[in-house]
């Protein structure tokens, strides 16, 4: 009805402006010019209850001389109407031609609920919709309303929802509105095909896109749930993989959906046009600016000669040249890509041009939707500031970190115009999420049993961009706690303060005799010397002790004079007398290692150490690589106070690179010395090796072994060590991408050998001792001395094995069955290991 008086009043304006004659339609009460012609104080006003005399009055706007006029009158009355506040408002004349609206004022909404919703709380949908309880009832606003309520339930996936608005009339002119849900069962992709791919598999895209397909395990995440954003923007991945790989023809031409009543999903259809292959042909560098040497920014190219082209590495170089150029003094220099395409030799010339670019100047930087992240931990992953020389390539580099701190859902830089034309505005527009965690986690292993954790971690503690984890574990043979604290930007530098608190305890099992407690603290400061270069610097103090059972330690052969067993007795031939009942058959029930027991009589031992990683990282992906190299290089010097001192050097590299039909190859070389400084080595500073070196051998089971076949034969380790692997990784063609499972073929080869601890109680290693044969490594025999007796052949070990890679919504899994090929004579060996765990 409002819309009609609307319409009559602009109708009746119209006529009477062109005296045309009119007749008054039912309802509508024609006033005359003279009638009009009277002030707003003059307007009576009915039917309001709530909304006051004066501000309905307030919507007539008086023309010259404060009379009101057709305009005026016509003006307020859409003026009231487009106030939402009203179900209908009308002008009458009344006695003496004295101008009388009439309103009828909208309820007023006493409650808003929604029923039946079960997938998405009333909290969530109360902030979505407009209409408010105590707010003006609307019937348009209802409408949007409802319209709104069923879009988020399609974006959840549920492309079934039901929507009914139901009012309830209450007294006083208030209503309660209700919102009626039918959600639905969701709405999944049953199906994702790609259509004129042909240089890389459709299993190999489907790991591309973030779209996955309906399976038993869906539940567990939302990437099948139908999004049409989404869709679209696997699109754009789609083309930037192929960019990345020299496709630089590539159409990504469609992406089509379409709803199978059948299936009750969709599916989903990329039609590629992927063009052919190019490498680099040639690279040029140019300048348009003065005194600017082109050919020095060779060095920030990452694009070589014979190279795949790769639009990644193009867009790097760029940022990497411009910043150079600014760093120069040429802040408004820009540096423009281009590329000369040979279709018959399939090779693209790339030129880089750099040239100068407008003068503009960053008037402010304008922070949008940080409610809880503090401006300055924002602002500092900037490397310009308001005032500076705009720079496009900064100011991405700024856009790509703030995504990088995992704090916001979303990151967009934008600019506008600022208060001249050589001023711009920065607007960063941002989304925040959670970023705190609370975990419970669990796993098994051959090696440490079944193990559970209970964790808490904080990514923007106090939104100060401070990361904090107190976790505590305990299992079948390890348990602990650690504290974690991480600064990322000590004294508002790019260096990373942690500091690290933890005990840990590693009890006795099938693998060793003895238990380790270790109490530690250590700070530490990490540096990122380049996108794909970073350093960390650390100090490291921590206490450790070993305890063994008594029965393992009650032997009295520990160099104190009268302390003698028959195990050690020359006379008694090397053989213990295991049936003695005077307290000297003690190695009846096992006795642990001597370098063990010479631990346990130490007691506590301090560890005072510096040390530094330095990391070369190039992986596609560090969750699941197929591409790039990781080098990891670690040197450790104890020895700054402290019991002991060494230096312990580590090396490991990893190389991944795709094969054919989505197999990946991996190799992988990795070593390691230990070197005495002062102190003579403990037996636990040695390195200590077994799956982690080459699998098919039990942990510990590989290098130097005490002999003492009365004993428990513990694993002493070794000073050095080497290790090599091949290995491929092959997805199962016949399973879907979405079930995350991969086999794995291999081989390994290393070594651990030459073992620096103690081999006798006495510092002489007893030659002097009356009748005393020392005993010899290599061939090994007993002697008769008391000393230590063990292997420490340099056998090459290797195997071969498979192994199965499943990377579960429960956490990483794997299974690995491996035969020894080669191996020392004393080594254990474990054909089956397996290890995992989750988090619920």
């Amino acid at each position: 009805m409002k819309f009609g008086l609307r319409l009559r009043g602009g109708l009746l304006a119209t006529l009477i402006m062109f005296g045309a004659p009119v007749v008054a339609p039912v309802g509508a009460v024609f006033v005359s010019s003279s009638a009009l012609a009277q002030t707003v104080q003059s307007i009576s006003v009915e039917g309001n209850r709530r909304v006051e005399v004066e501000t309905i009055r307030s919507y007539f706007k008086p023309g010259p001389g404060g009379r009101l006029d057709q305009a005026a009158v016509d003006d307020g009355l859409k003026a009231l109407i487009e106030t939402g506040l009203f179900q209908d408002v009308r002008i009458n004349r009344g006695s003496g031609g004295q101008i009388i609206v009439s309103v009828v004022e909208n309820p007023v909404i006493g409650r808003v609920a929604f029923e039946g919703n079960k997938k998405i709380k009333d909290e969530q949908l109360t902030a979505e919709v407009q209409s408010k309880a105590r707010g003006t009832f609307s019937r348009a606003m209802v409408q949007s309303d409802t319209l709104r309520i069923a879009e988020i339930y399609r974006r959840s996936g549920r492309y079934d929802v039901h929507v009914t608005p139901e009012i309830i009339e209450q007294p006083n002119n208030r209503v309660d509105l209700i919102f009626t849900v039918e959600e639905g069962a969701k709405t999944g992709v049953k199906s994702i095909e790609f259509v004129g791919n042909v240089a890389f598999s459709s299993y190999r895209l489907r790991d591309v896109i973030k779209t996955r397909e309906t399976n038993l395990l869906s539940f567990l995440g939302s990437g099948d749930v139908y999004d049409p954003d989404r869709v679209e923007a696997d699109r754009d991945l789609i083309r930037r993989f192929y960019l990345k790989h020299g496709f630089a023809d590539v159409q990504v031409v469609a992406a089509l959906t379409e709803y199978d009543p059948e299936k009750k999903g969709f599916n989903v259809t990329f039609k590629i046009e992927e063009g052919v292959q190019y490498r680099v042909g040639a690279v040029d560098f140019r300048s348009s600016i003065p005194n600017f040497d082109p050919s020095s920014m060779r060095g920030y190219s990452r694009v070589n000669v014979g190279s795949l082209y790769n639009v990644e590495s193009v867009e790097k170089s760029v940022e990497e040249m411009q910043i150079e150029a600014s760093r120069r003094g040429y802040a408004f220099a820009v540096v423009r890509p281009g590329g000369d395409r040979n279709f018959e030799a399939h090779t693209v010339s790339v030129v880089f041009n750099i040239d100068e670019g407008p003068r503009t100047y960053i008037e402010r930087i304008n922070l949008r939707g940080n409610t809880r992240t503090r401006d300055y931990v924002i602002r500092r992953e900037f490397d310009i500031s308001e005032g500076d020389a705009y720079n496009r390539a900064l100011v991405d580099r700024a856009e790509r970190r703030l995504k990088n701190l995992d704090y916001f859902k979303s990151v967009k830089i934008t600019t506008e115009p600022g208060s001249s034309s050589d001023r711009v505005i920065l607007i960063v527009d941002m989304e925040e999420k959670s970023t705190g965690d609370f975990s419970v986690s669990g796993g098994y292993s051959t090696t440490d049993g079944a193990l559970a954790e209970v964790s808490i971690s904080e990514r923007n503690l106090l939104g100060r961009g401070l990361f904090a984890k107190a976790s505590v574990t305990y299992g079948q043979y390890a348990r602990g706690y650690s504290l974690s604290f991480v600064e990322p930007y000590l004294l508002d530098y790019r260096v990373a303060l942690g500091l690290d608190l933890y005990q840990r305890q590693q009890l006795a099992n099938n693998y060793i005799s003895y238990g380790t407690k270790t109490l530690g603290f250590s700070p530490r400061l990490g540096f990122s010397l380049r996108e794909d270069l970073s350093l960390q610097l650390r100090y490291s103090i921590y206490q450790q002790e070993i305890s063994l059972p008594g029965y393992l330690a009650n032997c009295l052969n520990n160099g104190v004079a009268g302390n003698t067993s028959p195990a050690f007795s020359a006379a008694n031939g090397g053989v213990p007398d295991l049936s003695a009942t005077n307290g000297l058959g003690c190695y009846y029930d096992g006795e642990a290692s001597l370098p063990v027991r010479k631990e346990l009589a130490n007691g506590k031992t301090l560890t005072s150490a510096l040390g530094y990683t330095l990391t070369y990282n190039t992986l596609d992906n560090n969750k699941n690589p197929t591409d790039g190299l990781l080098i990891d290089f670690r040197q450790d010097f104890a020895g700054v106070g402290g019991d002991v001192s060494y230096l312990k050097t580590v090396a490991d590299g990893k190389y991944y690179a795709p094969l054919v039909s989505d197999i990946v190859g991996l190799v992988r070389l990795q070593g390691g010395i230990l070197t005495k400084i002062n102190d003579d080595l403990r037996m636990l500073d040695h390195f200590q090796m077994g799956p982690n070196l080459v699998r098919g051998f039990a942990p510990n089971g590989i290098g130097p072994r005490d002999l003492n076949p009365f004993g428990t034969q513990d694993a002493l380790g070794g000073t050095k060590y080497w290790g090599a692997s091949l290995e491929l990784q092959m997805p199962f063609w016949f399973l879907p991408k979405e079930v995350g499972l991969k086999g794995a073929v291999y081989a390994d080869a290393g070594g651990l050998y030459d073992y620096r601890g103690p081999t006798s109680w006495t510092t002489t290693n007893e030659v002097n001792v009356p009748g005393c044969i020392p005993s010899s490594v290599n061939p090994s025999s007993t002697g008769t001395c008391t000393g230590l007796v063990y292997d420490d052949s340099k056998v090459v070990r290797s195997s071969v094995g498979v192994g199965l890679i499943w990377q579960s919504p429960f956490g990483p899994l794997r299974f690995d069955y491996a035969v020894p090929l080669s191996k020392g004579k004393y080594d254990r060996t474990q054909e089956f290991r397996f290890g995992g765990g989750t988090t619920f």
